[in-house]
């Protein structure tokens, strides 16, 4: 009778045992996400985003909104900031890549480099960057990144920018281009901006600034030798917009602001993407890639459609600047 009893505790105990690896995390997230199907599973979503301003935010409320749309309470974020520091995002992304997130939103170039850096095999998706060849350092980029990276550009019409500004200001003679040389993305969009100018017939003159620090007397060099100031999608001066106001806005110099936040916040018009709409596609492609739809290494980076003219009212008041008729308030 004891070995009948015996038997049976020794076999309960191995079902026991069983049950408990096959409830393990990631036996458990493996089963869920095979088994039951891609939207029954439980995803961890890790977001990096480099500084909290406005075209940024919106991104970040787009992707998730796409994720939450297709998986409900499926999805789970961790949303840290960087605080505008690169170094911060690197162990933002060492964190993600310790928990094991099953996908990593890298929201900026600086996001992007530290997250391509820290791991080659969780998927990666960068929003809020321009030019990924640039970011990454690919000389022969082609449009698809390949391995565990791909991602929406935030690259602005910049000959459509080009088009509005002279359109706004054919009397102008110098264009002020103000950039942080920190970020390669501007640089690229500088010199870009620098050649559809220049065959306008502009003078173009470059004020660049390593970081914030210089960037008050950097701004004020700009709006005393320059008839209208240039401003790319650069997330320094996107931090620091109210600051640049305050100095070109007494100046009574215009500046032409490179998306609708820096627009808001010192500009008076721009022609540029919908950074909520931006986000909202980057969450779309991280469903594909979660539910197994898409493999990433194949997946082309994409870019926004339908660029919008928008103003900032207060400051084109100031200024007397006639706006386009169909431009977007930047406060709607």
């Amino acid at each position: 009778m004891k070995k009948k009893v015996l038997a049976i505790l020794v076999t309960a105990a191995m079902v026991c045992g069983l049950a408990a690896c096959g409830n393990s995390a990631d036996g458990n997230n493996a089963s869920a996400k095979t088994d039951e199907g891609a939207k029954d599973a439980t995803y961890r979503v890790g977001i990096c985003q480099l500084v909290q301003h406005e075209s940024l935010d919106a991104a970040t409320q787009g992707f998730e909104d796409a994720l939450e749309e297709e998986f409900g309470t499926n999805v789970e974020f961790d949303l840290q900031n960087a605080q505008n520091d690169s170094n911060t995002c690197s162990t933002i992304i060492n964190s993600f890549v310790s928990g094991d997130v099953d996908l990593i939103l890298a929201n900026a170039t600086a996001s992007l480099q530290a997250a391509a850096s820290g791991t080659n095999e969780i998927p990666v998706l960068g929003t809020c960057v321009t030019e990924y060849g640039i970011a990454l350092g690919l000389d022969d980029f082609s449009g698809t990144v390949g391995g565990n990276i791909s991602g929406t550009s935030d690259l602005a019409p910049l000959d459509q920018q080009a088009d509005l500004l002279q359109e706004l200001f054919p009397d102008a003679k110098t264009i002020g281009l103000l950039y942080c040389s920190a970020e390669p993305n501007s640089q690229y969009q500088v010199d870009t901006m620098r050649a559809y100018l220049e065959e306008k017939g502009y003078t173009c003159k470059d004020f660049a600034f390593s970081d914030s620090n210089d960037l008050s007397s950097v701004t004020t060099s700009a709006s005393q030798e320059s008839d209208v100031i240039f401003v790319p999608t650069d997330n320094t001066i996107a931090s620091n917009a109210g600051l640049i106001n305050n100095i070109c806005l007494p100046a009574k110099v215009p500046v032409f602001g490179g998306d609708p936040g820096i627009c808001a916040g010192c500009g008076t018009v721009t022609i540029s993407i919908d950074y909520y709409d931006l986000g909202y596609t980057t969450g779309q492609m991280a469903a594909k890639i979660l539910s197994g739809e898409s493999d990433i290494s194949e997946m082309p980076i994409e870019y926004s459609q339908n660029p919008t003219v928008r103003y900032n009212p207060a400051n084109v008041e100031e200024l007397g600047i006639t706006v386009p008729e169909g431009a977007v308030s930047v406060a709607e």
